[in-house]
């Protein structure tokens, strides 16, 4: 084998360790924090409420909720939905311990109808609202 042929085998087994080395560090930090808020985008509005809130977030043209309870426990039920006016709900419910959700929809200049509960409590924004 000559010098080339041996600089280049090892120039590639060096650019896949540093990858591989570099996807190790990197999935931790980034599972964290989509973990932190769950949503990507800056966040633009909370709606409370007896047992809990909804956060909604904003990213381009695109809207993101979560509800998340007022008091740590085990598994209740909880419920997020977001709807764009003209499109289906985005729906995320059930059994849960910390959020519901995220729900993510694509809203771009539409109105928007928020729901969230966690066990009795409630949010409903009551109609079509602009964010």
């Amino acid at each position: 084998m000559d010098s080339g042929a041996i600089r280049r085998r090892l120039g590639a087994f060096l650019a896949v360790l540093a990858a591989s080395g570099l996807l190790a560090l990197a999935a931790p930090g980034e599972a964290q924090a989509a973990d932190a808020s769950s949503c990507s985008g800056r966040k633009i509005r909370t709606f409370s409420f007896s047992t809990g809130s909804v956060k909604l977030y904003k990213s381009g043209n695109y809207l993101c909720a979560i509800t998340v309870p007022k008091s740590s426990g085990g598994r209740r039920p909880m419920m997020v939905s977001l709807q764009a006016r003209g499109f289906e709900p985005v729906v995320d419910k059930g059994l849960f311990a910390q959020h519901a959700g995220p729900v993510r929809s694509y809203v771009g200049h539409r109105k928007v109808w928020i729901k969230g509960s966690v066990g009795r409590g409630s949010y409903d924004s009551g109609g079509w609202k602009r964010y």
